[in-house]
């Protein structure tokens, strides 16, 4: 959510944003129901200040003129009860369109439509040249006996799987590693409620607009969450921190759940686009200074890329479009692992700046330490690893001719052997 006054100074900057991110919002409706309902507001508030103050006199008043002011008085009381039902929904009416308002990108975010339009920043590590014709993580899961589609799917419909014994302990490896990774770097773990109320999709931005992404539990108005990013980041809503207890830096290991609505016919093969998948994620509150917001993003970023160069995996670091970013994020960084099968990179992190747009909506504040009033809190967030996404950039980057797959070193401990073998021997 933007600040309600600047928007109002500042109509044309918002306008740009929505250009920009290709979001259609009318700025210009948005004022004029903020403009009514401001004088809705005021004129409510002056016939109860009227109300107050006829109140306060009608005891001196003489008793020939207290029948007149009696009448007054209740005239003012119905204005009042006729305009608050008009004042109430213009405020809901004004708060559904504020909600819908984009957070103006940074100025070195690229312009673009979509993903095509990306800016690569740099790349890390190469690509491995194998020998032999490569083989797909389907291929290669299903010859070592760890992943099942077919079953997976019978069980729970499209896009789902099942790990099997490696498999499934390759997975919990990786999580833990990059559990350990992030709490060396003063990050606090924290198990989060992954079935959360409407308010906190709504309050970290994914509602209004990604309900079709969302499961929903109807039932309880509650909702499974896509990343323990909403969990996270809602822990302090509605409080105001103390400035000495920020940064607040913490990660979260859950299951995540996304509908994938609207992707019908694309990534239907394989692990890459699945309804339930394993996620690390890492999200810092602080203060609202631009300079730490940026330097904070980038440290995050460097976490998740350092957990890939600990795994040996090559990928790259792109500069998100304006058209590629969502409603309420300043600047995007996306990390793309090389993945064989898909001829290139496969996004597998994405680390964004909102400043105070996704605190506004949780009324996240803190008290300054000059002593000022309560400001917004800055917001961020990254992926530290997802599965099994990162389970196809191990299969496929890591395969051997015989079909087996080399363990990367700091796995090899969790799992208890270096080579991921098929059954039997080679494939």
């Amino acid at each position: 959510m933007l600040d309600l006054k600047w928007v109002r100074e500042h109509p044309e900057e918002v306008k740009r944003a929505a250009a920009r991110k290709r979001i259609a919002v009318d700025v210009d409706a948005f004022l004029e129901l903020e403009r009514r309902q401001r004088e809705a507001l005021t004129r409510a508030e002056e016939l109860r200040a009227a109300l107050r103050a006829g109140a306060e006199r009608l005891g001196q008043l003489p008793a020939e003129l207290r029948a007149e002011a009696l009448a007054r008085q209740q005239q003012l009381k119905a204005e009042v009860k006729e305009l608050e039902p008009q004042v109430a929904a213009l405020t809901a009416e004004l708060r559904a369109l504020s909600l819908r308002l984009p957070m103006p990108p940074a100025p070195e975010v690229p312009d673009g439509r979509d993903d095509r339009d990306n800016v690569e920043l740099k790349r890390v590590g190469e690509p491995p040249r194998l020998a032999f014709p490569a083989r797909s993580h389907v291929e290669l899961g299903e010859k070592l006996g760890i992943v099942d589609i077919a079953r997976g799917v019978k069980l729970a419909g499209s896009r789902n799987y099942l790990l099997l014994g490696d498999g499934a302990l390759l997975e919990q490896a990786v999580l833990q590693l990059a559990l350990s990774h992030m709490r060396a770097r003063g990050f606090e773990l924290c198990s989060v409620p992954t079935l959360v109320n409407r308010a906190w999709m709504e309050g970290t931005g994914y509602f209004p607009g990604g309900e079709e992404q969302a499961y929903a539990c109807e039932r309880d108005d509650q909702y499974l969450v896509g990343t323990s990013e909403v969990s996270l980041t809602s822990i302090h809503a509605g409080e105001v921190l103390d400035a000495r207890d920020l940064p607040v830096r913490r990660i979260g290991l859950t299951p995540c759940y996304r509908r994938e609505a609207g992707t019908y016919g694309k990534d239907t093969k394989g692990l890459y686009r699945v309804h339930q998948f394993w996620k690390v994620e890492q999200v810092v509150v602080g203060p609202a200074d631009e300079a730490w917001s940026r330097e904070e993003h980038l440290r995050m970023l460097g976490h998740a890329t350092d957990f890939l160069d600990l795994l040996e995996l090559p990928y790259r670091v792109v500069n998100v479009c304006s058209g590629d970013l969502g409603q309420g994020q300043v600047q995007k960084f996306d990390v793309e692992t090389w993945m064989p099968s898909r001829g290139g990179y496969g996004e597998t992190h994405s680390a964004s700046r909102f400043h105070d747009f996704q605190a506004r909506r949780l009324e996240l504040r803190y008290k300054p330490r000059d002593g000022g009033k309560p400001r917004y809190c800055h917001t961020l967030n990254n992926t530290v690893i997802a599965s099994p996404r990162v389970l196809i950039a191990i299969l496929e980057n890591f395969q051997q001719a015989d079909g087996s797959v080399r363990v990367p070193p700091p796995l090899r401990a969790a799992l208890g052997k270096d080579v991921l073998a098929p059954p039997g021997g080679a494939g």
